[in-house]
């Protein structure tokens, strides 16, 4: 597979999939249906971004300012257990089944790498590949549970009061999945970048 800087997968049919009629409600069932969806295509693109890279592939950065894919990889599968965890008011996947120690980062443990130094990013380290792909597919079966377990009310719960206004369960998944799919396009393009070198 070669990657194309900019290409994302999408189509312009996609974005007409999510479309009300103005005025219309989107009922709960739509609303989990497209998240499960969309979440789903991270899920199912983010393997072949790693696929076949050894661990020095995975720390490359293009520049010492830039981020490697191992780090944005692991930094998008952070926010998206973080953000995911938050709406269903429960422990993070990643100290609840051990991918913190697994990992071995020299980070704190609730750190998802937000607002993190390019030195910091620098530290990332990995030793098995499969860490990330094996955390983000637990965090991935987690969401499917939280979003196929939301009711219409649900969406509507505040779970961060502390914004104005307060964020509510649907805006926080929204931002979660604006965040994750960001970061799988930039990884993919990093390993653009890896694969120009030779």
């Amino acid at each position: 597979m070669t990657w194309v800087a900019g290409c994302s997968g999408w189509t312009p049919g996609d974005r007409d999939a999510a479309r009300t009629r103005p005025g219309e409600a989107v009922s709960s069932l739509l609303a989990t249906d497209l998240l499960a969806d969309a979440f789903g295509r991270v899920h199912q693109t983010l393997p072949a971004v790693v696929d076949g890279l050894g661990t020095d592939d995975l720390v490359w950065r293009p520049d010492p300012g830039a981020n490697s894919i191992g780090w944005l990889v692991w930094h998008l599968t952070r926010v998206q257990d973080d953000h995911v965890a938050g709406v269903a008011d429960s422990d993070q996947i990643w100290t609840a089944s051990g991918w913190n120690e697994r990992f071995g980062l020299p980070y704190p443990t609730r750190t998802v790498g937000y607002g993190q130094s390019s030195g910091e990013v620098g530290n990332f380290v990995l030793d098995d590949p499969s860490l990330l792909t094996g955390y983000h597919a637990e965090v991935h079966e987690m969401t499917t549970g939280v979003i196929g377990s939301l009711s219409e009310e649900d969406y509507h719960r505040v779970v961060d009061p502390t914004f104005t206004p307060p964020v509510t369960a649907a805006v926080r998944l929204v931002s979660a999945l604006n965040d994750i799919t960001q970061h799988l396009g930039q990884a993919a393009y990093v390993r653009g970048l890896l694969q120009r070198r030779s």
